[in-house]
């Protein structure tokens, strides 16, 4: 067949398409119609979740699931926005790392407020300047992000959903590799990337700034240098990517959390996350967690932080797999409230 007959096979298949995604647009409006009348959340991520599940499902290729759900990430991200003009609060400055995981996870079509710190992005949630927030919680080589329990300590927003998400960081530059002289990044990134910097780039100075994305900016200005950031922060400044992967570990893995003024339905598989304090006195641990034992119940994390309210106070926050609302996890729960000074449930979303 010539290739034009192809073309206009898929002329007549495009023009389906988008009569199809026109007709959910509609849907979605009046979803959103019934979610405001109702004052209910825009974002529910269980319903994502089933949504690109079922696109799975119906997947026969040749197409692959990941980019099927990549495309689909966007059409929800559109249809959200039909629903409601969402603003999603994050760490930012623009480019930065948490800004690329909150466009994986809400797409393209939505409103981004980038903030300075992560208090601020509590704050922005819990006035209504924004509707969701995305903060890191921990990385796999640094560990927990502390300002982000501190804060889950104190406020009263829940986690309605999470991702994990691969570091992968980049050299950038619009000179020639041989030529860098100086090369601008965090603190941490140049840790990170230390034996790839002893090695290819022995002689170029090492300037410490404060974000990946202020780096790439510096370097838009400045001959022979070059930044340590993300491919995000390369598009928007127009910069070469000069080297992808250049950190040491390909295991720097950091999970962030999205924190909104609810959290998340049931699913089926889900994960909840609480924070406690015990009483001073031997094994009140271990008492604390013998409710999760005896209703079979998988704890999947447990990090200790100071309550910074009185010494040597601490609280510790605990994940595990199942809905607050799934009665194995009620009663435990429920004999954890009784036993321990403090509980607090910080959210429930899909695992």
């Amino acid at each position: 067949m010539p290739l034009n007959e192809f073309r206009k096979k898929i002329d007549i298949l495009d023009e389906k398409i988008v009569e199809f995604l026109n007709q959910r647009a509609r849907i979605c409006e009046e979803i959103g119609k019934s979610k405001t009348k109702n004052k209910a959340g825009v974002y529910v991520s269980s319903r994502e979740r089933e949504v690109i599940k079922n696109v799975k499902r119906c997947n026969k290729g040749p197409m692959s699931d990941e980019a099927l759900e990549a495309v689909y990430r966007e059409i929800m991200s559109a249809s959200l926005s039909l629903e409601k003009s969402l603003q999603i609060a994050f760490l930012g400055p623009e480019a930065s790392f948490t800004n690329f995981a909150a466009v994986r996870k809400f797409g393209s079509q939505v409103a981004y407020v980038p903030t300075g710190t992560i208090s601020e992005v509590f704050e922005k949630v819990e006035s209504g300047d924004a509707d969701y927030g995305v903060v890191p919680i921990e990385n796999s080589i640094e560990g927990a992000v502390t300002n982000t329990f501190d804060l889950m300590a104190d406020s009263d927003l829940k986690i309605c959903a999470h991702l994990t998400m691969e570091i992968s960081h980049s050299l950038l530059s619009n000179s020639p590799m041989e030529k860098i002289e100086k090369v601008y990044s965090k603190f941490e990134v140049f840790g990170q990337c230390r034996h790839w910097l002893q090695e290819h780039l022995p002689h170029a100075e090492q300037i410490e700034v404060a974000s990946t994305t202020k780096a790439a900016k510096i370097v838009t200005k400045e001959k022979n240098a070059a930044a340590i950031a993300s491919l995000l922060a390369a598009d928007l400044y127009h910069l070469h990517v000069l080297k992808k992967g250049i950190e040491d570990s390909s295991q720097n893995i950091t999970r962030f959390l999205v924190i909104a003024k609810n959290d998340a339905l049931p699913t089926g598989e889900d994960r909840t996350s609480i924070l406690f304090s015990i009483r001073d006195k031997v094994g009140a641990l271990h008492a604390m967690l013998t409710p999760f034992f005896e209703n079979g119940i998988n704890l999947t994390k447990i990090e200790s932080r100071p309550s910074k309210k009185k010494a040597w106070d601490y609280y510790f926050f605990v994940d595990f797999e199942g809905h607050r609302e799934d009665p194995k996890i009620k009663k435990a729960l429920e004999r954890l409230e009784d036993m321990c000074k403090f509980l607090k449930i910080l959210g429930s979303y899909p695992r």
